[in-house]
């Protein structure tokens, strides 16, 4: 053992005493554990792993909410009429059904990467001391320690095989305020939201606008966890008006990995509190509840779809260059929000989102651009373009849209679920899927400028031809307003979100492949020759984008040089803020911050 390591190992023998009277079996499986800690976290059936008596213990100072996992599809094989079996293949379809079960995830895994398992056992926080408890129990035991907010996390930080979970699915109050003043800061009253941290952002619109009027930037799946998504960063719909969901953040409890509940705003712990915005779930704390900013809500809010069709390549790359020539001119501002995406069979979707305009105000925008393509031969409509909008408060209203336009939304249909539990119908591919390929890039918005559109028009219609992509226009800052831009300029995100137009994103996927469900066989062949052809598409953009980085959310397992992708020059005050908060490394996620300490499963420090 090295002289550092031995002198840490030292200053923790006044411990063992009280590790003795707490139950532990003996002073020598204490200092295994203690000498342990250098070098590996423990495993079930290994030296140190708590005893039951511990876990007995543990559950009574969570008030018998400790629970002990196992997957639903653990017996299928063996007894496929197995009840627990056969609920969750019942409702394997249902992201609200996946997320109320805390050994499962919303992704069932990624090709060559990870698979959902549940963790040894969780803890089913209802308060912070819940989670104090499992904090403090993880930290002594030198646990693997796994967070699962709403359980989308395409990496597969919501779940770890052999760890303790902390699950706060059931912490999901949400309170509105009117004259919100964060502790110990000075400004002016402001009207604000304060969430719980297993809320989903359904939870959230559902109070902060269909019952109060007002506006909270969140995510587009309404299944995403409010937690998880602000503290990577949390791209919404109309981030190019209100920012991002953690430039919105005004305070949060954290739960740190020496035990203590931590307020983190602009004043008190101000390093924290820059770190949990952008830089990560899962590395810097357990966020128990935080507060956004609210803001008035608009008039109206609307949507833009159709599928335009080129009747060949060369037709094609003039439709999208007219495409990113009428988005520079007409749509590159805040009004304007989602996506374009660009097939290999020469389709041009539209799945756009507008707010601050009427109906007839958004089609007289979009008029010159379809009398474009109505006046050529060469293009047809493969679905018709429409323009909707509605009164801005029914935007997340489940009732209208199941009395208005019930096609747009699918409902949780267990017995006695919320009314407001309805996701987006275009999101239903999502529930329960096998990612082959997920990868995404920040173009800037020089490429948007008529002297650089070719170059970016060529590289579009090159990167078509190897797969299908999407550029997510509300997850690049550049046209917003200046209020959304200045707020994210003091976040840990990526700086290149400022400058960017949209997000680039191009992924493939398979059906679900929880380990043990009936039928599950991942296509891994097919998932290497997608990934494969997204390696060129992707490669095709970064040529005309050097050094693009990526959304933490929406990325690829694999990035090599991740800490420069996800967070570029911000990487190091992240690292320093980890060093801080977490010296002994408790928290781990894949490609977290500070996870280059530890082997890719988190259970072994390397030297």
């Amino acid at each position: 053992m090295k002289r550092r390591e031995l002198l840490k190992a030292m200053a923790t023998l006044p411990l063992l005493p009280l590790l003795m009277r707490s139950g532990a079996a003996s002073a020598r499986d204490a200092a295994t554990v203690m000498m342990a800690k250098f070098h590996s976290r423990v495993r079930p059936g290994a030296p140190g792993w708590p005893l039951a008596a511990q876990w007995e213990q543990l559950k009574r100072d969570v008030g018998g909410r400790l629970l002990k996992l196992e997957s639903p599809f653990a017996h299928c094989a063996t007894s496929p009429s197995d009840s627990a079996c056969a609920e969750a293949l019942k409702h394997l379809d249902n992201p609200f059904a996946l997320g109320d079960n805390p050994a499962l995830t919303q992704t069932s895994g990624w090709a060559d990467a990870w698979k959902s398992q549940p963790s040894a056992y969780a803890v089913a926080a209802e308060n912070t001391a819940d989670v104090v408890a499992a904090v403090n129990f993880a930290r002594r035991h030198h646990l693997r320690l796994v967070v699962k907010g709403g359980g989308h996390s395409y990496q597969g930080t919501s779940d770890a095989p052999d760890s303790l979970l902390i699950w706060p699915r059931h912490m999901n109050k949400v309170t509105l305020h009117d004259d919100f003043v964060a502790q110990g800061c000075v400004e002016a009253p402001q009207h604000a939201v304060t969430i719980k941290a297993g809320a989903m952002w359904s939870d959230a619109y559902d109070a902060v606008t269909t019952k109060g009027g007002r506006y909270v930037q969140g995510g587009g799946c309404t299944t995403v966890g409010v937690a998880g998504l602000v503290q990577s960063g949390g791209f919404g719909s109309f981030s190019k008006n209100w920012g991002t969901a953690a430039a919105n953040l005004l305070e949060a409890e954290i739960v740190t990995a020496d035990g203590k509940v931590r307020i983190a705003n602009a004043r008190t712990h101000p390093d924290l509190f820059w770190g949990i915005k952008g830089g990560g779930g899962g590395s810097l704390g357990v966020i128990t509840r935080l507060t956004l900013r609210t803001f008035e809500l608009p008039t109206m809010f609307g949507g833009v779809s159709g599928a335009i069709k080129a009747s060949s390549d060369d037709a094609f790359r003039a439709l999208i260059a007219k495409a990113m020539e009428f988005y520079r001119s007409a749509l590159f501002n805040p009004h304007w929000g989602e996506q374009m995406s660009f097939r290999s069979n020469n389709t041009l979707n539209l799945s756009m989102v507008f707010q601050g305009l009427t109906q007839p105000q958004a089609e007289q925008v979009w008029a010159p651009f379809l009398d474009w393509v109505r006046a050529d031969s060469a293009y047809r409509f493969a679905k018709p373009v429409q323009v909707l909008a509605l009164p801005a408060r029914h935007l997340w209203d489940a009732e209208f849209f199941r009395a208005h336009a019930p096609q747009l939304v699918v409902a949780d249909d267990r017995t006695g679920a919320p009314t407001h539990h309805v996701l987006w119908a275009g999101d239903q591919d999502q529930v329960g899927w096998f990612i082959h390929s997920y990868q995404s890039a920040w173009l800037p918005a020089a490429l948007l400028q008529p002297g650089q559109q070719s170059r970016l028009v060529d590289a579009l219609f090159a990167a078509s031809r190897q797969w299908g992509f999407a550029l997510h226009f509300n997850k690049g800052l550049a046209g917003g307003s200046a209020d959304a831009i200045e707020r994210a300029r003091d976040t840990a995100t990526h700086p290149q979100v400022l400058d960017a137009f949209a997000l680039a994103i191009c992924a493939s996927s398979g059906d679900p492949a929880f380990p043990g469900m009936p039928n599950a066989r991942p296509e891994l062949a097919r998932a290497r020759r997608e990934a494969a052809a997204i390696d060129k598409a992707m490669d095709t953009l970064r040529a005309v984008a050097p050094g693009a980085g990526s959304y933490l959310s929406e990325s690829d397992y694999f990035l090599h040089d991740w800490q420069q992708g996800f967070w570029g020059p911000h990487y190091p005050k992240l690292a320093a803020v980890k060093h801080k908060y977490d010296p002994d490394g408790l928290f781990f996620v894949h490609h977290g911050v500070g996870s280059e300490a530890w082997s890719a499963d988190g259970f072994t420090r390397l030297a």
